[in-house]
């Protein structure tokens, strides 16, 4: 995603993705954002997290379309971690940024054993 504009401000690229990041690595169940088995071993330490596997658009109606790719721990139910990292992530982007989100596609890439 390129810069946003919203409403006389205007959004660098990753600013988003790092909300949406952030919100989804707080949700019961979810182990890693993007795929935890291609990630950057380095990824462990820097100081912003990865925005790998969030993508971010802009859709007619003005509102946010967001995807993002998850591994989920083992033993949680699939459909309520995808309903409340939905319910996260749209709750994020509203009141950190100030738009709509029009869908949140959940992707659920992996299933991962260690906690």
């Amino acid at each position: 995603m390129t810069e946003l504009n919203l409403e006389s401000m205007a959004l660098a690229s990753g600013v988003v993705e790092t909300i949406i990041a952030l919100a989804a690595a707080e949700v019961e169940g979810v182990a890693a954002v993007g795929s935890a088995s291609s990630s950057n071993p380095f990824a462990l330490f820097a100081s912003k997290p990865s925005t790998q596997g969030i993508e971010v658009a802009v859709n007619e109606d003005e509102k946010l379309d967001v995807s993002v790719h998850v591994d989920v721990y083992y033993g949680h139910v699939l459909p309520d971690v995808a309903a409340n990292l939905r319910a996260a992530v749209s709750d994020a982007v509203a009141s950190q940024v100030g738009a709509e989100v029009g869908s949140v596609d959940v992707f659920i890439d992996g299933i991962s054993f260690v906690r």
